[in-house]
């Protein structure tokens, strides 16, 4: 952008269907501290009216940046007109007082001769855009650069991980050319936080109380007080959780709020990653870099085979829930395995009880593999008999059928099975009594699960899924940092992102 102007760091894009919304929303963030809007005026039924009420709005709030877009139908916009009509659009936008305009590089290649006009008033943003997938960049910006502008937009679709990569690194690679880049969609999420961070000018948020205007954004509320875009340098640590699905995932909101307790200049960011996927993210990872990651469902196991050097109880169980990065090599480790023992330990001598667990995924692995080496007498039974049997053999363990183990009672029972997990909350893997008179649920999110409101009418002690979450997300945070974990902090946090149903990487 032009240097005599300086744009904040967070633009909320504001694409509403009428004048009145529109100016209601501008208002609403303007009270809550944003100084930079985009004005979509393509949404409204006339985008004559959204001249008017840029107009409107600089009246009474001028120290407020508006950008106008006018984005036309045949680039994903909702404007009919004409590209001449488009661009008088924009001067008139220009004239009521908007600081900046967005003009699509498929516009200004069709009216080159009329755009110093409004660079010489305002800013010009020429944009591009690809809903299917990510091109090669580099041709893109020379075809973009062949164009004058005080900045270039590209915003393409994450298809998969390195996808962000090849984003970001644009702007590693062209440091002097003024650029917006993003990846739509939730696998492109981190390019909204890392972009500025990488040279950026800016990101584009949601509004507070309505939709954004592409997919993958989120409220300017995360971004500045979650993911504290406008305080990580360049030489930020990243961190972050690979899962599929990812955007309920409350790691982020527990580790960045952790980080930020021990003010840490690093960030922590979801990816989502699909089960044929981890390769790719593994390229993303090794050159973004990332210096440390949470791993769950579904490649626990599977990650593996990609870390040079494995914990050796990780390496019994078969199943990593934490890799970082050292002396240039991917470590591994399964803090789960501590995230069961520990809280059970608070409240009996493990190595005396009898111990069921039920489940024979990664989660279970872990319980199971901790269990048996605290030399509890170990039981565990599942859905899937043979998969039971083959897990029980491997750390000598009694395998049970479900009704097997319904017969029985268990000083403690583990469940680890997604059973009961939202939003499939009624759902419980016994359906009439639960064998055990300590029940520890690793299911989380709701606190209260089914198997645990059971266990309670029972009479029996309960220990609720988010000790465990906390216990090996404190783990992940002290392997990865080399400091005291803020516990009181992160539990803090996690209890309100369950509260609120919050996701870390928003819709």
């Amino acid at each position: 952008m032009q240097q005599r102007i300086s744009l904040p760091r967070i633009c909320i894009a504001l694409g509403l269907p009428d004048v009145e919304s529109l100016l209601a929303h501008a208002r609403k963030e303007y009270e809550a501290g944003e100084r930079f809007l985009e004005f979509r005026i393509d949404y409204l039924p006339s985008p004559e009216n959204g001249v008017a009420a840029i107009r409107k709005f600089l009246a009474r709030h001028a120290d407020c940046a508006i950008l106008a877009t006018c984005r036309r139908h045949q680039n994903h916009g909702r404007y009919n007109g004409s590209v001449e009509e488009q661009v008088r659009l924009l001067e008139a936008a220009i004239h009521a007082g908007a600081r900046a305009v967005d003009l699509e590089i498929e516009s200004a290649e069709n009216c080159a001769e009329r755009l110093q006009s409004l660079r010489s008033r305002a800013c010009l943003l020429l944009s591009y855009h690809n809903f299917g997938g990510t091109p090669p960049l580099e041709p893109l910006l020379r075809r973009m650069t062949r164009i004058s502008a005080d900045g270039y937009k590209i915003v393409t679709t994450a298809r998969k991980p390195s996808d962000n990569l090849r984003v970001l690194n644009l702007a590693r690679a062209n440091p002097k050319t003024p650029m917006v880049l993003l990846a739509m969609g939730e696998a492109g999420f981190p390019t909204r936080v890392l972009s500025t961070v990488m040279g950026g000018l800016y990101t584009y948020a949601t509004p507070s109380a309505a939709g954004g205007t592409a997919a993958g954004q989120v409220s300017a509320r995360q971004l500045r007080h979650l993911y504290r875009v406008e305080k990580l340098s360049r030489e930020a640590r990243i961190y972050g959780v690979i899962a599929d699905p990812v955007r309920h995932s409350i790691s982020p909101a527990v580790h960045n709020r952790a980080l930020q307790a021990r003010r840490a200049d690093a960030v922590y960011l979801p990816f989502l990653v699909k089960p044929a996927q981890l390769k790719d993210f593994l390229l993303l990872a090794e050159k973004l870099p990332l210096a440390g990651f949470s791993v769950t469902i579904p490649h626990k196991q599977k990650i593996l085979r990609y870390v040079d050097v494995v914990d050796p109880l990780a390496r019994r169980i078969g199943a990593l829930n934490t890799v970082w990065r050292k002396a240039g090599k991917w470590r591994g480790a399964n803090t789960d395995a501590e995230g069961i023992t520990v809280p059970l330990e608070r409240r009996l001598r493990l190595g005396k009880a009898s111990v069921l667990v039920v489940g024979n995924g990664g989660a279970a692995r872990a319980a199971a593999y901790a269990i048996a080496q605290s030399g509890a007498r170990l039981a565990i039974t599942g859905r899937n008999l043979d998969r039971v049997r083959a897990l029980a053999k491997a750390c000598n363990a009694e395998p049970l059928s479900r009704e097997q183990a319904e017969s029985r009672m268990f000083d403690v029972l583990i469940h680890a099975t997604p059973l009961g997990m939202s939003p499939r909350v009624d759902q419980c893997f016994f359906p009439g009594r639960v064998p055990g008179k300590l029940v520890f649920d690793l299911v989380y999110n709701p606190l209260e699960t089914m198997l645990i409101r059971k266990a309670k009418e029972q009479n029996a002690q309960v220990i609720p899924g988010i000790e465990m979450f906390l216990e090996q997300a404190a783990r992940q945070f002290e392997i990865w940092t080399g400091d005291n974990a803020p516990r009181a902090v992160m539990e803090k946090a996690a209890l309100e992102a369950l509260a609120s149903g919050q996701n870390a990487a928003g819709a």
